[in-house]
């Protein structure tokens, strides 16, 4: 039997669907996107420092952390002076749970 190749649409989807899984797959990830959510609603700035100040992380274990987060699109860095800048991707969220409802069992 012969195996086809899903089409490069349903490869986009999956990989897309597995790093967004990715970065939600460790509490801590989903703690400081939840709170850098929580911030940007209270249009408070969010800095790497300031996560190495709300978590018990060391500062290279929350980088590692955002950068899975950054990886998986859930959030966005911006560089703004000698500061990065943390922002929530809300839109991720909304894209990660179409692309759940549109995940079919194979034959």
């Amino acid at each position: 039997m012969r195996i086809r190749k899903a089409d490069q649409n349903e490869d986009s989807r999956a990989q897309r669907l597995a790093k967004i899984s990715d970065a939600l797959a460790h509490t801590a990830r989903i703690e400081m996107f939840q709170y850098i959510m929580k911030c940007n609603t209270a249009r408070t700035p969010v800095r790497n420092k300031d996560l190495v100040a709300a978590f018990p992380y060391s500062q290279a274990t929350v980088s590692q952390h955002l950068n899975k987060l950054v990886i998986g699109g859930l959030i966005e860095a911006r560089q703004e002076g000698t500061s990065t800048m943390y922002y929530a991707n809300i839109g991720a969220l909304a894209q990660y749970t179409d692309l759940l409802r549109m995940m079919t069992i194979p034959e």
